[in-house]
């Protein structure tokens, strides 16, 4: 199993966003190091825990100081931008990349965002339909920009007749062909959003907050709409991110999580917001349990990865098990305080643990 990072990022209200960009992309650089293939970067405008609002700009920095590490948009939220724009963006990052660039797509859901770009329940946007149309409109204009106007309820742009005396024509294209691998995350069982990603060959991402019973309804959306388009659906392209914590017994381990960032992570910030906006069942692996046992006991228990290096081993073959098989795991992103705490969580991670997941 091949280990990755998605990060929101993390960083509570107040943080000194010069300095956590900074650490943002030492973390970024010492998993290179450490052999990890791909980290994904979140986008948002108004959320004050996750203070990246452009991880393209994010990801043009990283390029520079990384040497294998495949860097992606986690996710590049489609309602927010104008699709002429964002095709040539994309296509200009993919190009400074050489080609080491995902791209992660979604609809876009913390409120504050939806409610700037109009989304939101009283805002007029459908947020679903406008990312199909967006993204339908970016692939022609990377594949055939035909000249003519280009218009949709919540867009509109010409792309000009070529005029060779000016060398003038619509012509970015990516660095990758037909374009950058793109990659989509699921959330609900039974996930349309994976179906599509069976049906088009992208990237099956399943989230962080889900417990293994909701993941596991996840391969059924992306192998029914693979076999509805003709495809052969492949575990290897399934990413699956969890909480993942290791230290040297499995208590000092849970015992870190409790006192450390992943915890406060969770108790300030992802059962809030939840609970806020009605979604706390995502973490929930029975329905009728009550919000008030969503605790961070139950979180390791249930949801998170956390334990000594052979607890952790064993957990990930669980996982591994129940899923039926997945090719990356996503291991979710923090604060690394303690730093070599969390340095030497990440390493065994990639070096002693996942070389031993899903061997027979």
């Amino acid at each position: 199993m091949k280990p990755g990072f998605f990060t929101m990022p993390l960083h509570p209200p107040g943080a000194n966003l010069t300095e956590t960009l900074k650490s943002d992309l030492d973390q970024i650089v010492k998993l290179d190091e450490l052999g990890y293939v791909e980290a994904w970067i979140g986008e948002h405008f108004t959320a004050e825990w996750e203070n990246i609002p452009s991880p393209e700009l994010f990801i043009a920095q990283a390029i520079g100081v990384t040497k294998n590490i495949r860097l992606g948009t986690g996710v590049t939220c489609m309602p927010n931008h104008d699709p002429f724009v964002l095709a040539h963006r994309i296509a200009q990052l993919d190009h400074m990349a050489e080609g080491r660039f995902n791209w992660g797509i979604g609809t876009g859901s913390f409120p504050g965002d939806t409610q700037v770009f109009g989304y939101d329940e009283d805002g007029g946007v459908d947020a679903s339909e406008f990312t199909r149309e967006a993204l339908q409109t970016i692939l022609k204009i990377w594949d055939n920009p035909e000249p003519g106007l280009y218009e949709s309820k919540w867009w509109k742009f010409r792309i000009p007749e070529p005029d060779a005396v000016i060398g003038m024509r619509a012509h970015i294209t990516p660095y990758q062909k037909p374009h950058p691998p793109i990659g989509v995350a699921g959330v609900s069982p039974n996930s349309p959003t994976l179906k599509m990603a069976g049906k088009f060959g992208w990237i099956p991402m399943s989230i962080n907050l889900a417990p293994p019973n909701q993941i596991s309804t996840h391969w059924a959306s992306i192998e029914e709409g693979a076999l509805e388009a003709g495809k052969v659906p492949d575990r290897s392209l399934w990413r699956v991110a969890r909480e993942v914590f290791i230290a040297d017994t499995t208590a000092e381990a849970r015992r870190s999580v409790h006192e450390g960032t992943m915890g406060r992570d969770f108790e300030e910030y992802f059962v809030p917001m939840l609970t806020k906006v009605e979604r706390l069942a995502i973490m929930k692996n029975d329905p009728d349990m009550p919000d008030s046992d969503v605790t961070i006991d139950y979180l390791i228990d249930n949801v998170f990865i956390v334990g000594s290096a052979d607890e952790v081993t064993q957990k990930l073959n669980d996982l591994n098990g129940e899923l039926g098989g997945f090719g990356t795991l996503l291991a979710m992103g923090h604060e690394w305080d303690p730093y070599e705490a969390w340095y030497e969580s990440m390493s065994a991670l990639a070096k002693e643990v996942l070389p031993k997941v899903g061997q027979a």
